[in-house]
């Protein structure tokens, strides 16, 4: 492994202090914004991610292992012990394939990040300044240290969501639960005791399985647990990032700190995060976007399609371009698939392609037939233009009169580069929230969303989402 030299203090000690210093109150006001777009669109995934099946199971397991306790479960009114509160309120976010992403990291962090600075918060009641200052701990965190390993830690098998994420979870429930002349020690220590649950193989690309539902979750629990081990006593090494038989060595074929240490406290790469229109790997936004701007611009109909070229960046190639996924977690996994599915809904590119919409296309022949001829070619203007914060797509579609139809798209929307803007966010959230809560109660919730820095206690929060208080 080729290890880049680093400054004294080692990256783990200098993410602990950075995280230790951060203060909401003098943040730039562009990172302020930029958290209070993620907590509401957290909520929005979250609200989707409550109904689906695979929610149901992870009741099922909480119901034999969750400890009564004083972190609110989303949606729900019985608080539980923080550790399964973090596991549940990331299995309802972070199982959609549909929330926020870092594309250069390779990773999820806000459905992480947001669960455990909650269940922390709000279990010991404090004011949304301070968790808000401990999301942007854990994302800076996450992020940084997954670009530190990057991508020799995604070819050797491991998705960072998984593993990273216990590191920003630990940061940030560790920035909470942690006062005094040793903060920053002791939040370096839970990085080094959270390192040891590390975990999360990607074998799912190719095998299947509904495992990466709960990657987020297990990374979310992990890091709270870390936190709180810490909090009760015990310790890990505080190089563990950095050390001879640590996290770098053991996950990674190499590592670059200087991607963890420059510009920290100074350039916050969550500003580079982007927020997903569609239900689906954050590296098949752009595509899907180039074949809705196809349907839009020509007025195509699906049946008038013989072949579809899809040009991708190597990165993605073998992982996101099966042209026969076997179940929904493969189809959203599937450039070919997505390409398909939004040729065939015709819906335009303002529209959002959901878990739902991904489910139907399954059971649909004209959508499956349609992915079968769609073929996947390493495009050079896409391999240029693909960049940490984005991927790029090339789609042309060959009509049955022989005439193509090209569409290039440079960075999807919702990415750094075309974000969306806070009335988006608002409405979007507003729209899936509506659906739960009507009048008088969504103004409420509304309200005290955007306000969230200055609640005093968040579990103000939790009164505002509980169904039985409708």
């Amino acid at each position: 492994m080729t290890i880049t030299p680093s400054a004294t203090p080692g990256p783990t000690r200098r993410i602990a202090e950075f995280a230790a210093d951060l203060d909401y109150l003098q943040l730039p006001a562009t990172v302020q914004t930029a958290l209070q777009g993620f907590l509401l669109d957290y909520l929005r995934v979250a609200s989707v991610g409550e109904r689906m099946e695979w929610s149901d199971w992870a009741r099922i397991y909480a119901q034999q292992t969750a400890a009564p306790g004083n972190a609110p479960v989303l949606f729900a009114s019985a608080p539980v012990d923080p550790v399964s509160a973090a596991f549940m309120n990331t299995v309802y976010a972070g199982s959609l394939d549909a929330d926020d992403v870092h594309v250069g990291a390779m990773l999820h962090p806000g459905c992480i990040v947001f669960s455990a600075a909650l269940a922390i918060g709000q279990a010991q009641r404090l004011p949304g300044h301070r968790v808000l200052a401990a999301v942007a701990a854990g994302y800076e965190a996450m992020i940084r240290i997954a670009l530190a390993i990057q991508p020799s830690h995604f070819k050797r098998g491991f998705q960072s969501t998984s593993t990273c994420g216990v590191f920003g979870a630990a940061v940030a429930a560790s920035a909470l639960l942690s006062n005094g002349a040793d903060r920053a020690t002791r939040i370096g220590e839970s990085i080094g005791l959270g390192a040891s649950f590390c975990g999360g193989l990607t074998q799912f690309y190719h095998s299947g399985s509904t495992v990466k539902r709960i990657h987020a979750a297990q990374a979310a629990s992990s890091g709270v647990r870390a936190a709180m081990l810490v909090n009760s006593g015990f310790s890990g090494p505080i190089d563990i990032l950095e050390g001879k038989d640590g996290f770098a060595r053991a996950y990674a074929d190499a590592v670059d700190f200087d991607r963890l240490s420059d510009g920290l406290g100074r350039d916050f790469r969550l500003l580079e995060v982007a927020i997903k229109p569609h239900a689906c790997s954050a590296r098949v936004q752009s595509a899907i976007e180039a074949a809705s701007m196809v349907c839009r611009d020509h007025g195509i109909a699906p049946d008038r399609i013989r072949r579809v070229r899809l040009g991708i960046p190597t990165v993605i190639q073998g992982r996101l371009t099966s042209n026969r996924p076997g179940d929904l977690q493969a189809a959203q996994m599937s450039a070919p698939f997505s390409v398909a599915l939004a040729l065939h809904q015709q819906a335009g590119p303002a529209a959002a392609l959901n878990v739902d919409d991904f489910e139907a296309g399954l059971a649909n022949q004209a959508v499956m037939a349609l992915t079968a001829r769609v073929n996947c070619v390493v495009d050079p203007e896409v391999e240029r233009t693909s960049t940490s914060e984005s991927v790029s797509a090339r789609v042309t579609v060959m009509l049955d009169d022989g005439n193509e139809l090209s569409t290039f798209v440079l960075a999807p929307k919702g990415s750094a580069s075309r974000p969306f803007s806070m009335a988006d966010h608002e409405a979007r959230a507003r729209a899936e929230l509506g659906r739960r809560y009507s009048g008088a109660k969504l103004d409420g919730l509304m309200s005290m969303l955007s306000d969230f820095s200055e609640v005093n206690d968040v579990t103000a929060m939790a009164a505002w989402l509980d169904h039985s208080a409708r």
